[in-house]
Protein backbone atom coordinates (compact mmCIF):
# COMPACT_ATOMS: atom_id res chain seq x y z
CA UNK A 1 0.00 0.00 0.00
CA UNK A 2 2.89 2.35 0.76
CA UNK A 3 4.20 1.73 -2.75
CA UNK A 4 0.79 2.56 -4.29
CA UNK A 5 0.56 5.75 -2.25
CA UNK A 6 4.03 6.77 -3.36
CA UNK A 7 3.15 6.04 -7.00
CA UNK A 8 0.00 8.17 -6.71
CA UNK A 9 2.01 10.99 -5.19
CA UNK A 10 4.59 10.84 -7.96
CA UNK A 11 1.86 10.83 -10.61
CA UNK A 12 0.29 13.92 -9.02
CA UNK A 13 3.67 15.67 -9.11
CA UNK A 14 4.13 14.66 -12.74
CA UNK A 15 0.69 15.98 -13.72
CA UNK A 16 1.36 19.31 -12.06
CA UNK A 17 4.75 19.58 -13.73
CA UNK A 18 3.45 18.57 -17.14
CA UNK A 19 0.83 21.08 -18.31
CA UNK A 20 0.46 19.06 -21.51
CA UNK A 21 -1.50 16.40 -19.68
CA UNK A 22 -5.23 16.22 -19.16
CA UNK A 23 -5.08 15.98 -15.37
CA UNK A 24 -7.72 18.74 -15.30
CA UNK A 25 -9.91 17.18 -17.94
CA UNK A 26 -12.97 17.14 -15.66
CA UNK A 27 -12.84 20.89 -15.27
CA UNK A 28 -13.98 23.62 -17.63
CA UNK A 29 -12.23 22.92 -20.98
CA UNK A 30 -10.98 26.51 -21.01
CA UNK A 31 -8.78 25.61 -18.04
CA UNK A 32 -6.75 23.01 -19.92
CA UNK A 33 -6.87 24.17 -23.54
CA UNK A 34 -3.63 25.64 -24.92
CA UNK A 35 -3.29 29.28 -23.90
CA UNK A 36 -1.23 32.41 -24.50
CA UNK A 37 1.51 33.36 -24.16
CA UNK A 38 3.36 30.73 -26.15
CA UNK A 39 5.47 28.32 -24.13
CA UNK A 40 8.20 28.61 -26.76
CA UNK A 41 8.91 30.82 -29.75
CA UNK A 42 11.20 28.97 -32.15
CA UNK A 43 13.28 31.15 -34.45
CA UNK A 44 15.80 30.11 -37.11
CA UNK A 45 14.05 30.17 -40.49
CA UNK A 46 14.96 33.02 -42.83
CA UNK A 47 11.75 33.06 -44.89
CA UNK A 48 8.03 32.53 -44.22
CA UNK A 49 7.25 29.19 -42.56
CA UNK A 50 4.73 27.06 -44.45
CA UNK A 51 4.18 23.91 -42.37
CA UNK A 52 4.75 22.08 -39.09
CA UNK A 53 4.44 18.42 -38.05
CA UNK A 54 4.81 16.58 -34.72
CA UNK A 55 6.73 13.33 -34.37
CA UNK A 56 4.17 10.70 -33.21
CA UNK A 57 6.28 9.50 -30.27
CA UNK A 58 9.11 11.83 -29.36
CA UNK A 59 9.10 15.52 -28.50
CA UNK A 60 10.32 16.47 -31.97
CA UNK A 61 8.61 19.07 -34.13
CA UNK A 62 9.48 19.63 -37.79
CA UNK A 63 8.95 22.92 -39.61
CA UNK A 64 9.36 23.73 -43.30
CA UNK A 65 9.79 27.12 -44.94
CA UNK A 66 10.27 29.07 -48.12
CA UNK A 67 14.00 29.19 -47.30
CA UNK A 68 14.12 25.55 -48.63
CA UNK A 69 15.05 24.09 -45.22
CA UNK A 70 13.43 21.84 -42.65
CA UNK A 71 14.12 22.53 -38.98
CA UNK A 72 13.83 19.88 -36.28
CA UNK A 73 13.01 21.22 -32.82
CA UNK A 74 12.60 19.78 -29.35
CA UNK A 75 9.21 21.34 -28.61
CA UNK A 76 9.37 20.55 -24.88
CA UNK A 77 12.74 22.26 -24.40
CA UNK A 78 12.25 24.91 -27.09
CA UNK A 79 15.58 24.11 -28.73
CA UNK A 80 16.70 23.66 -32.33
CA UNK A 81 18.04 20.12 -32.85
CA UNK A 82 19.12 20.27 -36.48
CA UNK A 83 18.60 21.85 -39.89
CA UNK A 84 17.76 19.46 -42.72
CA UNK A 85 18.70 20.53 -46.25
CA UNK A 86 17.93 18.90 -49.58
CA UNK A 87 15.13 20.74 -51.32
CA UNK A 88 16.03 23.47 -53.79
CA UNK A 89 12.80 25.48 -53.50
CA UNK A 90 10.18 26.20 -50.84
CA UNK A 91 9.14 23.33 -48.58
CA UNK A 92 5.33 23.25 -48.71
CA UNK A 93 4.25 20.41 -46.41
CA UNK A 94 5.51 17.81 -43.92
CA UNK A 95 4.17 14.64 -42.34
CA UNK A 96 5.51 11.93 -40.02
CA UNK A 97 4.46 8.30 -40.54
CA UNK A 98 5.46 5.21 -42.44
CA UNK A 99 5.93 1.49 -41.81
CA UNK A 100 5.37 0.18 -38.31
CA UNK A 101 8.48 0.52 -36.20
CA UNK A 102 10.15 2.82 -38.72
CA UNK A 103 8.79 6.36 -38.54
CA UNK A 104 9.78 8.56 -41.47
CA UNK A 105 9.42 12.24 -42.24
CA UNK A 106 8.00 13.12 -45.65
CA UNK A 107 8.42 16.56 -47.20
CA UNK A 108 7.23 18.10 -50.44
CA UNK A 109 8.33 21.18 -52.30
CA UNK A 110 7.95 23.63 -55.14
CA UNK A 111 10.97 21.85 -56.65
CA UNK A 112 8.47 19.14 -57.82
CA UNK A 113 9.86 16.45 -55.50
CA UNK A 114 8.92 14.55 -52.36
CA UNK A 115 11.70 13.52 -50.00
CA UNK A 116 11.76 10.88 -47.28
CA UNK A 117 13.98 11.40 -44.23
CA UNK A 118 14.95 8.89 -41.53
CA UNK A 119 14.71 10.40 -38.01
CA UNK A 120 16.57 7.39 -36.56
CA UNK A 121 19.60 8.13 -38.77
CA UNK A 122 20.04 11.87 -38.18
CA UNK A 123 17.30 12.64 -40.72
CA UNK A 124 19.26 11.20 -43.62
CA UNK A 125 17.50 11.57 -46.98
CA UNK A 126 16.70 7.96 -47.89
CA UNK A 127 14.53 8.55 -50.97
CA UNK A 128 13.56 11.28 -53.40
CA UNK A 129 10.26 10.74 -55.23
CA UNK A 130 10.04 12.59 -58.56
CA UNK A 131 6.99 12.37 -60.81
CA UNK A 132 4.76 15.39 -60.32
CA UNK A 133 4.84 17.99 -63.08
CA UNK A 134 4.30 21.01 -60.81
CA UNK A 135 4.65 22.09 -57.18
CA UNK A 136 3.74 19.38 -54.67
CA UNK A 137 1.43 21.07 -52.18
CA UNK A 138 0.62 18.34 -49.63
CA UNK A 139 1.82 14.95 -48.36
CA UNK A 140 0.11 12.56 -45.95
CA UNK A 141 0.94 9.03 -44.84
CA UNK A 142 -2.08 6.73 -45.22
CA UNK A 143 -2.97 4.62 -42.18
CA UNK A 144 -3.99 1.00 -42.56
CA UNK A 145 -6.15 -0.83 -40.05
CA UNK A 146 -9.56 -0.75 -38.44
CA UNK A 147 -11.13 2.58 -37.60
CA UNK A 148 -10.21 3.58 -34.07
CA UNK A 149 -7.11 1.37 -34.08
CA UNK A 150 -5.06 2.66 -37.02
CA UNK A 151 -1.71 1.31 -38.02
CA UNK A 152 0.79 3.16 -40.16
CA UNK A 153 1.26 1.79 -43.62
CA UNK A 154 3.68 1.98 -46.52
CA UNK A 155 1.53 4.31 -48.61
CA UNK A 156 2.09 8.04 -48.92
CA UNK A 157 -0.36 10.34 -50.72
CA UNK A 158 0.67 13.57 -52.42
CA UNK A 159 -1.29 16.42 -53.99
CA UNK A 160 0.03 18.77 -56.65
CA UNK A 161 -0.56 21.84 -58.74
CA UNK A 162 -0.43 19.47 -61.73
CA UNK A 163 -4.08 18.61 -60.80
CA UNK A 164 -3.23 15.06 -59.69
CA UNK A 165 -2.97 12.97 -56.54
CA UNK A 166 -0.34 10.27 -56.40
CA UNK A 167 0.05 7.26 -54.12
CA UNK A 168 3.58 6.10 -53.36
CA UNK A 169 5.03 2.97 -51.79
CA UNK A 170 7.65 4.41 -49.44
CA UNK A 171 9.54 1.10 -49.19
CA UNK A 172 10.25 1.01 -52.92
CA UNK A 173 9.85 4.65 -53.90
CA UNK A 174 7.50 3.73 -56.74
CA UNK A 175 4.32 5.60 -57.62
CA UNK A 176 1.63 2.92 -57.42
CA UNK A 177 -1.35 4.99 -58.49
CA UNK A 178 -2.13 8.36 -60.08
CA UNK A 179 -5.57 9.74 -59.25
CA UNK A 180 -7.09 12.36 -61.54
CA UNK A 181 -10.41 14.15 -61.47
CA UNK A 182 -9.82 17.69 -60.29
CA UNK A 183 -9.66 20.35 -62.99
CA UNK A 184 -7.22 22.61 -61.14
CA UNK A 185 -4.52 22.70 -58.47
CA UNK A 186 -5.07 20.13 -55.70
CA UNK A 187 -4.29 22.07 -52.52
CA UNK A 188 -4.75 19.56 -49.74
CA UNK A 189 -5.38 15.90 -48.97
CA UNK A 190 -6.51 14.03 -45.87
CA UNK A 191 -6.78 10.26 -45.34
CA UNK A 192 -9.48 8.67 -43.19
CA UNK A 193 -8.38 7.08 -39.92
CA UNK A 194 -8.52 3.57 -41.43
CA UNK A 195 -6.94 4.58 -44.75
CA UNK A 196 -9.97 3.50 -46.82
CA UNK A 197 -10.82 7.00 -47.99
CA UNK A 198 -8.94 10.02 -49.21
CA UNK A 199 -10.30 13.57 -49.18
CA UNK A 200 -8.95 16.29 -51.47
CA UNK A 201 -9.46 20.06 -51.82
CA UNK A 202 -8.82 22.03 -54.99
CA UNK A 203 -8.71 25.37 -56.73
CA UNK A 204 -11.66 24.09 -58.80
CA UNK A 205 -13.81 24.92 -55.73
CA UNK A 206 -14.70 21.27 -55.05
CA UNK A 207 -13.85 18.64 -52.47
CA UNK A 208 -13.66 15.04 -53.61
CA UNK A 209 -13.92 11.78 -51.70
CA UNK A 210 -11.85 8.98 -53.20
CA UNK A 211 -11.63 5.27 -52.46
CA UNK A 212 -7.95 4.69 -51.76
CA UNK A 213 -7.83 1.14 -53.10
CA UNK A 214 -9.33 1.94 -56.50
CA UNK A 215 -8.70 5.67 -56.93
CA UNK A 216 -12.34 6.16 -57.89
CA UNK A 217 -14.37 9.22 -56.92
CA UNK A 218 -17.14 8.33 -54.47
CA UNK A 219 -18.49 11.83 -53.96
CA UNK A 220 -17.88 15.43 -55.00
CA UNK A 221 -18.86 18.24 -52.66
CA UNK A 222 -19.88 21.53 -54.24
CA UNK A 223 -20.70 24.62 -52.24
CA UNK A 224 -17.67 26.87 -51.89
CA UNK A 225 -17.38 29.94 -54.10
CA UNK A 226 -13.60 30.17 -54.14
CA UNK A 227 -10.44 28.09 -53.89
CA UNK A 228 -10.74 25.33 -51.26
CA UNK A 229 -7.53 25.44 -49.24
CA UNK A 230 -7.92 22.64 -46.71
CA UNK A 231 -9.98 19.60 -45.75
CA UNK A 232 -10.13 17.02 -42.98
CA UNK A 233 -12.29 14.11 -41.82
CA UNK A 234 -14.19 14.62 -38.57
CA UNK A 235 -13.20 12.14 -35.81
CA UNK A 236 -15.74 9.58 -34.66
CA UNK A 237 -15.94 11.28 -31.26
CA UNK A 238 -17.64 14.23 -32.96
CA UNK A 239 -20.41 12.20 -34.67
CA UNK A 240 -22.90 12.63 -31.85
CA UNK A 241 -22.64 16.41 -31.98
CA UNK A 242 -22.46 16.73 -35.77
CA UNK A 243 -25.47 14.43 -36.19
CA UNK A 244 -27.49 16.79 -34.00
CA UNK A 245 -26.41 19.75 -36.14
CA UNK A 246 -27.44 17.77 -39.23
CA UNK A 247 -30.87 17.08 -37.75
CA UNK A 248 -30.33 13.34 -37.31
CA UNK A 249 -31.88 11.54 -34.35
CA UNK A 250 -29.17 8.90 -34.20
CA UNK A 251 -25.45 9.42 -34.91
CA UNK A 252 -23.60 7.16 -37.37
CA UNK A 253 -21.62 4.18 -36.10
CA UNK A 254 -18.24 5.15 -34.70
CA UNK A 255 -16.70 2.41 -36.84
CA UNK A 256 -17.56 4.39 -39.97
CA UNK A 257 -14.54 6.48 -40.89
CA UNK A 258 -15.92 8.94 -43.44
CA UNK A 259 -19.23 10.35 -42.19
CA UNK A 260 -18.42 14.06 -41.87
CA UNK A 261 -15.75 16.35 -43.27
CA UNK A 262 -14.65 19.91 -42.62
CA UNK A 263 -13.37 22.20 -45.37
CA UNK A 264 -11.95 25.71 -45.50
CA UNK A 265 -11.99 28.09 -48.45
CA UNK A 266 -10.89 31.51 -49.63
CA UNK A 267 -14.59 32.39 -49.74
CA UNK A 268 -14.03 32.82 -45.97
CA UNK A 269 -16.36 29.94 -45.14
CA UNK A 270 -15.66 27.00 -42.90
CA UNK A 271 -18.18 24.32 -43.68
CA UNK A 272 -18.92 22.99 -40.19
CA UNK A 273 -20.81 25.12 -37.73
CA UNK A 274 -19.50 25.35 -34.21
CA UNK A 275 -18.79 27.54 -31.22
CA UNK A 276 -15.48 29.26 -30.60
CA UNK A 277 -14.39 28.12 -27.14
CA UNK A 278 -11.02 29.87 -26.96
CA UNK A 279 -8.94 32.46 -28.82
CA UNK A 280 -5.17 32.73 -28.53
CA UNK A 281 -4.59 36.46 -28.72
CA UNK A 282 -1.45 37.91 -30.31
CA UNK A 283 -0.32 34.47 -31.42
CA UNK A 284 1.67 35.83 -34.36
CA UNK A 285 2.54 39.11 -36.00
CA UNK A 286 1.49 37.98 -39.49
CA UNK A 287 -0.56 35.30 -41.29
CA UNK A 288 -0.72 31.92 -39.57
CA UNK A 289 0.13 29.39 -42.28
CA UNK A 290 -0.06 26.09 -40.42
CA UNK A 291 -1.39 24.60 -37.20
CA UNK A 292 -0.98 21.10 -35.80
CA UNK A 293 -2.22 19.51 -32.58
CA UNK A 294 0.25 17.22 -30.83
CA UNK A 295 -0.65 13.55 -31.44
CA UNK A 296 -2.32 11.59 -28.69
CA UNK A 297 -0.34 9.22 -26.52
CA UNK A 298 -1.76 5.68 -26.69
CA UNK A 299 -1.64 3.54 -23.56
CA UNK A 300 -2.64 0.01 -22.72
CA UNK A 301 -5.98 -0.19 -20.94
CA UNK A 302 -4.31 -2.02 -18.04
CA UNK A 303 -1.98 0.91 -17.55
CA UNK A 304 1.08 -0.21 -19.50
CA UNK A 305 2.13 2.29 -22.12
CA UNK A 306 2.03 1.33 -25.79
CA UNK A 307 4.53 2.53 -28.32
CA UNK A 308 3.12 4.53 -31.17
CA UNK A 309 4.15 5.13 -34.71
CA UNK A 310 2.77 7.02 -37.66
CA UNK A 311 0.42 9.93 -38.11
CA UNK A 312 -2.32 8.46 -35.99
CA UNK A 313 -0.25 7.17 -33.10
CA UNK A 314 -1.16 3.50 -33.23
CA UNK A 315 0.57 1.14 -30.88
CA UNK A 316 3.36 -1.14 -32.08
CA UNK A 317 2.25 -4.10 -29.97
CA UNK A 318 0.01 -6.79 -31.36
CA UNK A 319 -2.08 -7.52 -28.28
CA UNK A 320 -4.07 -5.52 -25.77
CA UNK A 321 -6.45 -2.63 -26.30
CA UNK A 322 -5.26 0.97 -26.23
CA UNK A 323 -6.87 4.28 -25.51
CA UNK A 324 -5.61 7.74 -26.41
CA UNK A 325 -4.58 10.45 -23.97
CA UNK A 326 -4.85 13.90 -25.51
CA UNK A 327 -1.87 16.22 -25.21
CA UNK A 328 -2.98 19.83 -24.95
CA UNK A 329 -0.23 21.22 -27.17
CA UNK A 330 -0.47 22.97 -30.51
CA UNK A 331 2.25 24.27 -32.82
CA UNK A 332 1.68 27.15 -35.22
CA UNK A 333 3.73 28.53 -38.10
CA UNK A 334 3.60 31.99 -39.61
CA UNK A 335 4.84 34.37 -42.26
CA UNK A 336 6.46 36.25 -39.34
CA UNK A 337 9.26 33.58 -39.39
CA UNK A 338 8.25 32.17 -36.01
CA UNK A 339 7.10 28.74 -34.93
CA UNK A 340 5.21 28.90 -31.65
CA UNK A 341 4.25 26.16 -29.22
CA UNK A 342 1.18 26.72 -27.06
CA UNK A 343 0.29 24.48 -24.11
CA UNK A 344 -2.15 24.41 -21.23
Amino acid sequence: MDLEAKASSLQAELDSAMPTSLSKRNQDPASWLPRSPARHTLQSHRAPITCVAFHPIYSSLASGAEDTTIKIWDWEMGELERTVKGHTKAVLDLDFGGPRGGTLLASCSSDLTIKLWDPSDEYKNIRTLPGHDHSVSAVRFIPSGAAGAPLSGNLLASASRDKSIRLWDVTTGYCVKTIQGHSDWVRDISPSVDGRWLLSASNDQTIRLWETATGETRNAFIGHDHVVECCVFAPAASYEHLAALAGLKKPPQASSSAEYVATGSRDKDYQIDGKCVKTLDDAHGHFVTSLRWAPSVYKEVDGHSAQTNGTNGAKDGTTGATKPTIRCVIATASVDLNVRVFAS
